[in-house]
């Protein structure tokens, strides 16, 4: 035989100068909770090794994040039922928690990317991601509330703002608003393909924001659909996206690699909670190792055509790599 390509798998050495597709700290962004108070550190009950902080305590995780070369954050606040409403005020309320501790984290680490959800899921009473009305989410009427949001998180000092809603033309209006009130340099990571899938909910225990009736199929993507994401990524597109965003991440490799192919923006990929809570459960158990199967699912993301991976994996894998 002329071709062996086992002859480029011999060795470590050799398997390292020839792999196509490396993880690197510098893809990831680390999702965070953040919680009111002082000296609090939560675990999640389905989420073993993934906690709810107070301001002080997040300050103290992001820089020793950041001293293992994690730089990019997402944070997302977890409220109490009696802060929140079916308009979301809380969510733009300029001394809430959530934009005050933004202000302190950005003044403290000047360096680090900071990532915002824009969605009204986290302070509405309904925990929907839009203005519920007669069992119906309204379209328009939600931009204008995920518009004074935005504003707030920019104020605050955001650098990335995350539209999770799935409403349509959100990133246009967004980007808009940004534009007319002096934050033309606040990026947008779009939620592109974001899907109705069950794999989020131990994310709605971190912040208690299930929805209190009905379900998101309405405004969240069909697993059973592919063309979709192309139509909804070229509309991000055209409105000003920096970032499009698939979410989940492993059952949806296929939609990864479609808008990698397709469009010219970096392509962000959520590794979700129930995608992470399946690795720890099974690694607790003993049914399969925990750090090759992070490892290999995380690979799998990146070899996709993500260029951006939003993992609660993000610290574990720094620590291997440190």
């Amino acid at each position: 035989m002329l071709r062996r390509p086992r002859r480029n798998r011999k060795s470590a050495a050799i398997r390292s100068l020839v792999e196509e597709t490396r993880l690197s700290v510098s893809d990831f962004i680390f999702p965070l909770f953040l919680i009111d108070g002082i000296n609090q550190k939560v675990e999640v009950k389905s989420m073993p090794g993934i906690y709810r902080y107070s301001l002080d305590l997040m300050l103290e995780e992001i820089d020793s994040c950041l001293r293992l070369g994690i730089n990019a954050f997402d944070i997302f606040p977890a409220y109490p039922e009696d802060k929140k409403d079916r308009f979301a005020t809380e969510s733009y309320r300029e001394d809430t928690f959530y934009l005050k501790a933004l202000r302190t984290i950005k003044q403290s680490f000047p360096q680090a990317c900071i990532m915002t959800d824009v969605a009204m899921d986290p302070y509405n009473s309904d925990g929907h991601d839009g203005l519920v009305e007669n069992g119906k989410i309204l379209n328009d009427e939600t931009l204008e509330i995920l518009g004074k949001m935005t504003l707030a998180q920019a104020k605050a000092g955001a650098d990335i703002i995350g539209p999770s809603d799935m409403m349509d033309g959100r990133v246009g209006y967004l980007r808009k608003l940004l534009d007319e009130n002096g934050y033309k340099e606040v990026s947008i990571m779009s939620y592109t393909a974001k899907y109705a899938s069950a794999f989020y909910n131990p994310f709605r225990d971190a912040l208690d924001s299930a929805p209190k009736s009905g379900d998101k199929k309405t405004y969240q993507m069909d697993p059973a659909n592919s063309q979709e994401a192309l139509i909804e990524g070229q509309l991000d597109m055209e409105e000003g996206a920096d970032f499009l965003m698939v979410k989940p991440a492993l059952a949806y490799l296929d939609i990864i690699k479609l808008l990698h192919d397709r469009f010219p923006l970096p392509i962000a990929a959520y590794n979700v909670s129930g995608e992470y809570a399946m690795i720890k459960a099974s690694a607790a158990n003993g049914w399969l190792d925990g750090e090759r199967a992070m490892l290999e699912s995380l690979l799998s993301i990146k070899r996709a055509g993500a260029k951006i991976i939003l993992t609660y994996f993000a610290k574990e894998v720094a620590l291997l790599e440190s």
